[in-house]
């Protein structure tokens, strides 16, 4: 069962001031991964101790749009979340690999 567990890195401003004043970093991380799976992948990707992880499965959403023939409605697929707490003096330069 290879598959990838870190998707991607969460760029918003709550996740920047998460990690600025607690040590903790958000990724968007594939809907199977378990805590143990998030923790292994980061530890190995960035060479970090985890302190913690804390998951969340966020819903999809409903979107419109409209165009010169009508309104177009679709959805945009769930996703899952998580944000990592590492040991503290650890650190992760996300803008480094952007």
């Amino acid at each position: 069962m290879n598959k990838q567990i870190l998707l991607k890195s969460v760029v918003s401003e709550k996740a920047e001031l998460l990690s600025e004043n607690h040590t903790q970093y958000t990724f968007v991380v594939n809907k199977a991964a378990n805590k143990i799976e998030v923790r292994n992948a980061v530890e190995a990707r960035y060479g970090v101790t985890v302190d913690s992880v804390n998951t969340l499965t966020m819903p999809g959403k409903s979107k419109n749009r409209s165009t010169k023939s009508g309104v177009i409605r679709g959805r945009v697929g769930g996703y899952k979340k998580a944000i990592v707490t590492l040991i503290e003096g650890d650190t992760i330069d996300l803008y480094n690999e952007l």
